[in-house]
């Protein structure tokens, strides 16, 4: 099978298992929404779980990954699985160490981080040392959480995707259920959001230990530091954390910032944060994840045209899928807050607020996207200096356009200013990116920008005027609500496809000859048995 058929066959089957996790994700925004509104206590919490949540970003899913995987897989290739199996517990036994501190330190030190990170709730002693209870409640998460990222970095190397993708589902279960049935069993009612958290974490990292058992790698306790892959990957993460979570730092900014604007606006970023990563998460997140191992073995074996090709196709797979996301989300944010959010303590008005946010987000999701895809390729090829480069540039935009938007756009400027820093860091990535590998397809992928745009207007007004069918400020109605909004998404899809199908879109014949082919062998498999 072609690089680009295991890149694409690994995107579909991360797509289907974080496609559940993300609409588990939105269940329990919506039970959140329900029982506890967007004011104090939702600030609180949202604010306590950003730490450890952006923490994650910058140090499991940013730096961990984008170290740890093409450091993995050389040693893979070129050692065999006997010592790629020692390099596993190593890394898991300094890795569990060095969590064990700084859980720890993140405890005790919560008072402080918390009143560095939110001054605004300084003025209001209630949310300050309820946000810190939070906090202290919720840090163990990141222990859990890096060591699930460790998993998950050797089952991507093996080509085992599903598992990784789909365990974040337990977490949102454990959300879900403390939230319901345990939020009348505490003084304040949110400490059960914190503890379906701390739960949610232990059983992700459950879930991973017996597949990678069963896949050979059994995690044993094996503690050396001088290891020549270990110091490799100590010297990458550094810089790993601000060139892959530069754009989750941006994120982390606005929240600070948000704790200085009216009260609500903590709760509003976050969640129009959490439904912008709703596609991301289900289409974009994956092709980044499944391009990053391919990039990694091909630069191993200093296959440099394999490497430009896979980051060509990952680039134009990434923008079929995001530009028509682009489009639909803009067009459907204060239907989907109208559908999803409204009612019980979040009235039409946190509807409109937070679908503000998300206009301004989902403006920049083809580019927060193509970061995503672009900077593991510096990683595969040992460059760890130029994202962080980048990304400190797009860090210092971001600051500057926050404080210039958020007195006329109040939250929805900053949500615009990481959007506009997002695209900032991508254009410096790709001239960087060329003036280091030289040409890789660019007249490709802005071939497949031009289809994807055109393919997407028709989209676009099929879902102008269905949406036009209801009224959305009213409250109630969900089944109508719920068919128009599903109708429109659905049709909206149809038209792109047809539209792109018709433009010879390289991409929607790969993603429907990957569609008919599992169709075909579940047949062939239901015939057989």
């Amino acid at each position: 099978m072609s690089e680009k058929k295991n890149i694409a066959r690994a995107a579909g089957v991360l797509g289907a298992a974080t496609m559940l996790s993300r609409i588990m994700g939105m269940i329990r925004d919506m039970v959140v929404s329900r029982l506890f509104g967007a004011g104090l206590y939702t600030d609180a919490f949202f604010a306590a779980f950003q730490i450890p949540n952006m923490l994650r970003r910058f140090f499991a899913e940013g730096a961990l990954t984008s170290a740890f995987v093409p450091t993995f897989s050389e040693w893979y290739t070129k050692h065999g699985e006997e010592e790629a199996r020692d390099l596993a517990n190593i890394c898991f036994t300094l890795l569990t160490i060095a969590l064990a501190v700084v859980t720890v330190l993140g405890i005790v030190f919560s008072p402080f981080i918390i009143s560095l990170m939110f001054p605004g709730f300084a003025a209001n002693p209630e949310k300050l040392s309820l946000t810190i209870l939070l906090n202290r409640l919720m840090f163990p998460y990141i222990f859990f959480v890096s060591l699930v990222a460790l998993c998950m970095g050797i089952l991507n190397t093996v080509r085992h995707f599903f598992t990784p993708a789909i365990s974040t589902v337990f977490l949102n279960i454990s959300m879900i259920l403390c939230a319901l049935l345990l939020h009348d069993r505490f003084q304040v009612p949110i400490v059960a959001l914190a503890v379906g958290v701390l739960v949610g974490g232990f059983a992700q990292l459950a879930l991973q230990l017996p597949v990678l058992y069963r896949k050979g790698f059994p995690l044993r306790p094996r503690f050396v530091l001088g290891h020549p892959a270990v110091r490799r990957i100590s010297l990458l993460m550094g810089p790993a954390v601000f060139g892959v979570g530069g754009y989750y730092l941006n994120i982390a900014v606005g929240a600070i910032l948000a704790s200085l604007l009216p009260q609500g606006s903590v709760s509003y970023l976050y969640y129009a944060q959490r439904l912008f990563e709703f596609p991301q998460g289900i289409f974009t997140a994956p092709v980044a994840q499944a391009v990053l191992p391919s990039m990694s073995r091909q630069a191993a074996a200093g296959d440099l045209p394999a490497l430009k090709e896979s980051l060509s196709y990952g680039m134009r797979l990434t923008l079929f899928i995001t530009i028509p996301a682009t489009v639909g989300l803009l067009l459907c944010t204060t239907p989907i807050f109208s559908l999803l959010f409204m009612g019980g303590a979040f009235d039409y008005a946190k509807a409109r607020a937070c679908s503000e946010a998300l206009f301004y987000y989902a403006s920049g999701l083809s580019v927060v996207a193509l970061v995503r895809v672009v900077v593991p390729a510096f990683y595969a090829l040992g460059d760890t200096r130029t994202p962080v480069i980048t990304a400190f540039v797009a860090f210092v935009l971001n600051l500057v356009f926050c404080l210039a938007l958020m007195g006329p756009l109040k939250h929805g400027g900053l949500a615009f200013a990481s959007t506009l820093s997002a695209l900032c860091n991508l254009v410096l990535l790709l001239w960087l990116i060329r003036r280091r590998i030289g040409r890789f397809g660019g007249r490709a992928v802005a071939i497949s920008v031009l289809k994807g745009a055109v393919a997407s207007v028709p989209m676009g007004v099929v879902v102008y005027w269905m949406l036009g069918v209801t009224e959305w400020s009213r409250g109630g109605e969900k089944l109508v609500k719920g068919v128009v909004l599903g109708g429109s998404v659905g049709a909206g899809i149809a038209v792109f496809f047809v539209c792109a199908r018709l433009l010879g879109c390289e991409e929607a014949r790969d993603a429907l000859s990957l569609v008919k082919r599992k169709v075909l062998k579940e047949k062939g498999e239901g015939s057989g048995s």
